[in-house]
């Protein structure tokens, strides 16, 4: 029953925004609270483990949508701001004329599938998107391709390295339930990640149904302008701001893990390599750089920010409205549900924690909590059978990427930057997430018969 309010949920949805075009902020947030009226009626909404009624419905979604935004919000909105800052002064244009120069026109997608796998290491998906974007955009405008062409390979590429590398969120914490190496985690994920990521980042932008679309920019997140040489900024200050907080965030995770420091040192780092404050300082090199140093003065550069931050709006409502949507099918004890159903089934522990890990990610949209609730599930599984811990790891990260749809925050944020309605973001970003996940079972499976 509770799957099957799930899939009605979805069903609704897709209605209210694809039938009747109702805005895509108002029908999460009417969808979620159908859901929690239904968790009440049937006594399992909870707060905290504590019985909920009807009076803690906004609660819930207020605490969804305050949750998802809290660190979000900062990170695209200071990445807008940044990438809006660069396009205004034509430094986004400076570092797409010299990728285009290296790369050439037929080489942009290889420059962008290098560019995020290289950056997605280390920093998160939307960290890495908002950096990147601008740079993508800046290259469809100036080879006049299809904006998924550049857009989508870079996205893929971003979404392999998030899902199936540590130090991201989920496979470094399943990699403390199952008590597996994180250093041999990383080894064997890039393994499957680069050849899998690679693949589908060149396929998929190829595809008969995704070369039918053909989205135009999001207005107020690129400069109008295009510059003539002259005017640009220099390619080194170009790159020295757009790789700051890349540099700021890898560094800090290189040295914190392979340097011996003491407590206060490594606090410094931690704070300096936070997405958080690596976007805000670059912002602020950004402003001074594009700004006075530049012969642009502090009010037009004041502009440039605010309209990247008019542009965010309702991308940044819809994304925290995808949060409320999540956490409303959380406290209505969905993934207690499944955890019960799924813990008897007899299978390889690999194929069982992938599997757990997909159901969970249809059924609440959460990768981190479809990666650690399978994981709690299957860990027992790894002393019991001999699994690779470390294969145990990428199994579960890997299932969590899966169908990625409308009840995942991520998706909206992929739907509202690509400007795509919500079929096309489901016919591009579903299918690619799905293949990657079932692809990278398979390398988690061709490696076990090599490891033990």
């Amino acid at each position: 029953m509770p799957l099957l309010i799930v899939a009605l949920a979805v069903v609704v949805l897709l209605i209210l925004m694809m039938r009747f075009k109702l805005n895509g902020f108002i029908s999460l947030i009417l969808v979620a609270t159908l859901v929690a009226f239904w968790a009440v009626a049937t006594d399992s909404l909870t707060i905290d483990g504590e019985a909920a009624g009807i009076a803690d419905i906004p609660d819930i979604i207020a605490d969804g949508l305050g949750g998802q935004l809290g660190g979000t919000a900062i990170v695209i909105g200071l990445g807008a701001m940044i990438g809006r800052v660069m396009g205004d002064a034509g430094a986004a244009q400076r570092i797409a004329k010299k990728i285009l120069s290296v790369f050439g026109e037929r080489g942009v997608q290889w420059a962008m599938v290098i560019s995020a796998m290289l950056i997605g290491v280390t920093m998160f998906y939307e960290v890495a998107f908002v950096i990147l974007v601008p740079v993508a955009f800046t290259l469809v405008r100036a080879t006049k391709v299809n904006l998924l062409w550049v857009g989508l390979p870079m996205s893929i590429s971003l979404s392999t390295m998030h899902s199936f590398l540590p130090p991201h969120p989920g496979p470094t914490a399943v990699a403390g339930l199952y008590n597996a190496s994180v250093g041999l985690t990383l080894a064997y994920g890039l393994m499957i990640a680069i050849p899998v990521g690679v693949a589908i980042a060149m396929t998929w932008p190829r595809l008969a149904f995704v070369k039918k679309m053909n989205p135009q920019m999001p207005a107020g997140l690129l400069a109008e302008k295009e510059f003539k040489d002259e005017e640009l900024p220099s390619t080194a200050m170009s790159f020295i701001v757009a790789l700051l907080p890349i540099v700021l965030i890898a560094g800090s995770e290189v040295a914190r893990m392979t340097l011996e420091m003491s407590e206060s040192l490594s606090n410094v780092l931690e704070l300096l390599g936070s997405a958080e404050m690596a976007l805000l300082i670059a912002l602020i090199v950004a402003i001074f750089a594009f700004g006075p140093m530049s012969n642009r003065s502090m009010s037009q550069v004041a502009k440039s920010m605010s309209e990247a931050a008019r542009a965010m709006a309702m991308i940044l409502l819809v994304i925290g409205a995808g949060g409320a949507f999540k956490e409303v099918l959380v406290s209505a004890g969905i993934a207690d549900y499944i955890a019960e159903t799924t813990s008897g089934w007899d299978l390889s522990p690999l194929v069982l924690a992938w599997l757990i890990a997909v159901i969970l990610r249809i059924a609440l949209g959460s990768a981190t909590v479809a990666v650690s609730t399978a994981a709690g599930i299957a860990a027992p599984l790894v002393v019991a059978t001999g699994a690779s811990p470390e294969l145990m790891v990428l199994a579960t990260a890997c299932g969590s990427i899966a169908f990625s749809h409308v009840n995942d925050p991520g998706f909206w944020m992929f739907k509202e930057y690509f400007n795509l309605n919500v079929g096309q973001a489901i016919a591009v970003r579903t299918t690619y997430t799905t293949t990657l996940a079932v692809l990278g079972l398979g390398g988690v499976l061709l490696l076990s018969q090599f490891i033990a």
